[in-house]
């Protein structure tokens, strides 16, 4: 077999397993090449299993309050935490085992190791000096050797890892990153996350619906920052009505180990010095990209903050070579990843009318509970900019399906441009959001406007509606609130 393809993709995660798959279909020759698991981290420690653990959890949740939907449950309501690890694991497998069928599929090499760019159109694949994490699915029995290979475009989707602050390193026993936080091996008592993005959020949602002690420090204002404050303001009153103790303007200056506990120096917000103690820290202070050791210093490939700077179609600035998903830079979202290796692939193969990324449009969901959901401008960046806007609100609290589930706290809120008409943001924060939020995403790719939208049917009884009654009260014309 010819070591010499049309595109080669480094890392088979989302973006780079989309990457192939795409250039495949376009009739390039391609290979992927992956040091450690098939899918990447997000089927395999990310996105999917992390949401069969909060399925788990919304099972409990659901079983402990029978009396709430009319149903008594004799006896008690106790987590097998075993076995719901050994669920999520499962499901990491079979994602990964399918990713493995898709390369079968559309006849996409698979090159085993760690690779780097020699020079621009050649990679050298070397032996993984990672431990091989294929969670119990078998590799396909066609994969390449290590060696040198060719191609004409050399597309870079090595993913990220989880930061780490100085002195504050976890460990894997006491401080944990999301890979020890998905498969604990006994329950802790008491845990503290450090940082409330969506990974802190999500477990700090998992642990304390499985009855732990969960308290979160936030060096910023709000919980989730990069939502709208109103909605963060919203969803913080619901985790604390849970038991979610919630520190914001706060900060872990140092952290003392225990035999068996951590007990974290937490600066807040009025200077003063807190020690709070805990069996178990979660560590959620974002990622960072994997640019290290596959080239880019020798090659002047252009870096910036940390992430290889592209331009709107994955190019970077050496020709042939190309860079998408987390290692290009935020939103740090599988989802992103996906659309950037479509459009990089179909420039690369010369597909007419390629347009690229906008970031505006990408929704961004929080699988907590309650759920949180959005996309474009928050109302305090839309006025930054010096948008005149209407804003409208609609209540769970006023849905009928809402209340007919037993979940009606939950907020719609919408932006609009008040001269155009153009929906200029929306934000959720209740049951399925992150469902409901791809009518606005298509909505904004349609540039639809409020008129249309509230020409638009909404089948009743369900929760989409509150998204037209949101559209409705940014005009004074909600219909049920």
């Amino acid at each position: 077999m010819s070591n010499a393809y049309d595109v080669i993709v480094i890392g088979s995660g989302p973006g780079g397993y989309i990457a192939a798959i795409r250039a495949a279909q376009l009739g390039l020759k391609t290979a992927i090449v992956e040091r450690e698991h098939l899918a990447g981290i997000c089927s395999n420690w990310g996105c999917i299993p992390t949401k069969a653990l909060l399925r788990s959890a919304e099972i409990l949740h659901y079983a402990k309050h029978p009396g709430d939907y009319g149903i008594r449950i004799e006896g008690s309501v106790t987590p097998d935490l075993k076995a719901i690890v050994a669920r999520s694991r499962g499901i990491a497998a079979r994602m990964n085992g399918g990713v493995g069928f898709l390369m079968k599929k559309n006849k996409v090499d698979i090159i085993w190791g760690e690779a780097k760019i020699v020079k621009p159109g050649e990679i050298v694949v070397s032996k993984t000096t990672k431990a091989i994490q294929q969670p119990q699915a078998p590799l396909p029995k066609t994969v390449l050797p290590e060696g040198t290979y060719t191609a004409k475009h050399i597309v870079i989707a090595t993913g990220a890892r989880p930061r780490a602050l100085p002195g504050i390193e976890p460990d894997g026993k006491l401080i944990w990153t999301y890979f020890e936080a998905m498969k604990p091996e006994e329950m802790p008592k008491s845990l503290l996350v450090m940082g409330s993005g969506a990974i802190g959020i999500e477990f700090a949602s998992f642990y304390r619906t499985m009855g732990v002690d969960v308290t979160v420090v936030e060096v910023m204002k709000t919980v989730m920052p990069v939502e709208d404050a109103e909605i963060s303001g919203l969803a913080k009153k619901q985790f604390e009505k849970q038991g979610m103790k919630i520190h914001l303007e706060a900060k872990v200056a140092k952290v003392e180990k225990g035999a068996n506990s951590i007990t974290a120096h937490v600066e807040m917000k009025d200077g003063k010095v807190e020690k709070i103690t805990a069996d178990r820290m979660i560590s959620a202070v974002g990622v960072q990209a994997n640019i290290e050791n596959i080239g880019l210093e020798a090659l002047g490939v252009k870096t910036d903050r940390g992430f290889i700077a592209i331009d709107g179609y994955g190019k970077t600035n050496v020709a042939g070579i190309y860079a998408i998903g987390d290692v290009a830079g935020p939103p740090m979202l599988a989802h992103k990843a996906e659309h950037e290796a479509v459009i990089c692939i179909e420039k690369i193969a010369g597909v007419a009318n390629v347009h690229p990324m906008d970031k505006a449009k990408i929704p961004g969901c929080t699988y907590c509970h309650p759920q949180v959901a959005s996309v474009g401008l928050t109302e305090a960046k839309a006025k930054e900019q010096g948008r005149d806007i209407r804003v409208g609100r609609f209540p769970f609290v006023a849905n009928g399906k809402a209340i007919a589930l037993g979940e009606d706290q939950g907020l719609v809120k919408t932006i609009f441009d008040r001269k155009t008409g153009e929906l200029l943001g929306a934000h959720l924060v209740g049951a399925e959001v992150t469902e409901l939020i791809q009518g606005f995403v298509v909505a904004m790719n349609l540039e639809t406007t409020e008129e249309e939208l509230m020409h638009t049917i909404f089948p009743h009884p369900t929760i989409s509606e509150t998204l037209k009654e949101s559209v409705l009260d940014a005009y004074g014309r909600a219909l049920n609130a």
